[in-house]
């Protein structure tokens, strides 16, 4: 019995070096990336309760357009992953102009929105009973300080994300690695400098912060671009990428139809999640800073769930497009397992060490009391959602994008915006209990994918 269950859930030594050849650089990134967002948290948390709450709420809407370019490029990433596998370099050529062409429209249009009607979606998180007048406005002047800067990141911030889309599905995960760790370097000390007036430089404030994200994202683009070009032998899909738009028409419609259902689940999920935030935020500014305190902590501990979601699109993405099925089955079984187990170890560090965090943030004891409570009942939750997670990126591998609008998006709308929606503005339940209800109905979705994990019929080659 335990040998079978060995032979099932445990790797092999050259299973584990695979992985950690493929997370290790993305945990260290995005664990870099964590801290420093916590640290610029902290710069910004300096300023007060109400920069802080200003900042956040931009994050908040501004994560819609991640989560759609992160969506519609993913659907380009199911193609590029498998083209790989078989050593395709035009297909591959072909879906990166996809993603650039898509990335270009997108970022477009939001660039579009935020200007024209940024304003009015920031208010939709501040106009109720629990805020004064005064408080709407003093979080209303920081917020567009912020975002009318910030919106101009955007650009580099799609170009950077095309290239290294594509860098890691090749397995390169080092050098996209790099151009983070050298943005967010820049990004704090130029917040440093910025937000507080160092060196001869006026004291910005948010604004400080914005030009800093702008700067650092510039930087990175620079790089992984310059990078990718200068390695075009070895990147040879890269050769010849700008000399024409052209994509066949044939991939062209099944990216799309593949994609479709990508983009538009992370675009509504991301949207669903906003008004998740919009009804906390209906119970005052506290508690938008302490969910964005929380947030900013939680990412910590989640470094390792992001990384297993890619290893996991890149791992089962090759062997599905070489045609080794069964293998691509057990790979996945044993990513599945050894995210779980670790994430129950992180879950439990996060509740005993849940106090620490908000004692650095300079806003009231009662602000980090409620930041601490939430960070408790996240990491209560934490292995629900690694499971979760890595069972998105499993179903997504093998192109069943459709299932996946129903497994993440619906169910988001369906189930959380709705408990949310009637606990926080129709009850008397205190914002934890609230907080706490939300966060559980991710139990129903785990108990929804595991038998669709389960029966294998994710497990698809969909470039033939």
């Amino acid at each position: 019995m335990i040998k079978s269950f060995k032979e099932k859930y445990i790797g092999s030594r050259a299973f584990y070096r695979m992985v950690l050849t493929i997370a290790l650089p993305l945990i260290i990134q995005q664990g870099i990336t964590s801290f420093v967002t916590l640290l610029d948290n902290l710069m910004v948390g300096s300023l007060g309760t109400v920069p802080l709450s200003g900042v956040s709420i931009v994050n908040q809407v501004g994560m819609v357009y991640n989560l759609t370019l992160f969506g519609g490029l993913s659907g380009a990433s199911i193609f590029g992953a498998q083209f790989f596998g078989v050593g395709d370099w035009r297909g591959m050529q072909d879906t990166f102009r996809f993603r650039m062409l898509f990335g270009i429209g997108v970022t477009a249009l939001a660039v579009t929105v935020f200007l024209l009607w940024g304003e009015n979606l920031c208010l939709l998180f501040l106009e109720n009973d629990s805020n004064t007048a005064a408080d709407i406005a003093a979080a209303m002047k920081e917020a567009k300080a912020y975002m009318y800067i910030s919106i101009w990141g955007l650009i580099p911030f799609m170009i950077s994300q095309v290239y290294v889309n594509l860098l890691r599905e090749t397995g390169e995960t080092f050098h996209p690695m790099v151009a983070s760790v050298i943005a967010i370097l820049t990004n704090l000390v130029l917040n440093y400098i910025f937000i507080f007036g160092k060196f001869g430089m006026p004291a910005m404030g948010v604004a400080g912060a914005a030009l800093a994200t702008v700067i650092a994202r510039v930087l990175e683009a620079g790089y992984v671009v310059i990078y990718t070009h200068l390695k075009h032998e070895k990147y040879r899909y890269i050769e010849g990428a700008y000399h024409s738009p052209a994509i066949p028409a044939g991939l062209c419609k099944r990216i799309i139809i593949t994609g479709t259902p990508l983009m538009f689940n992370e675009m509504l999920w991301s949207l669903g999640m906003t008004v998740i935030s919009g009804n906390y935020a209906f119970r005052g500014l506290e508690v938008v800073a302490a969910s964005n305190i929380a947030t900013s902590a939680w990412n910590l501990f989640c470094i390792i769930m992001m990384a297993m979601g890619s290893v996991t699109a890149i791992m089962v993405g090759q062997q599905l497009g070489a045609g080794n099925i069964e293998e691509a089955k057990d790979i996945d079984r044993k990513l599945i397992f050894v995210t779980l187990v670790s994430h129950i170890v992180l879950g439990l560090l996060q509740i005993l060490t849940a106090s620490l965090v908000p004692m650095l943030y300079e806003v009231e004891q009662s602000t980090r009391d409620l930041a601490a409570a939430m960070l408790r009942i996240q990491g209560l939750v934490l292995p629900i959602h690694a499971y979760i997670h890595v069972a998105y990126f499993t179903i997504r591998s093998g192109g069943k994008t459709g299932v996946t609008f129903l497994f993440d998006c619906f169910y988001t709308w369906c189930v959380p915006v709705v408990v949310s929606f009637l606990l926080c503005r129709h009850t008397d339940l205190s914002i934890l209990a609230c907080y706490g209800l939300v966060q559980a109905t991710d139990l129903i979705k785990m108990a929804i994918a595991m038998p669709m994990l389960k029966s294998g019929f994710w497990a698809k080659n969909v470039i033939q």
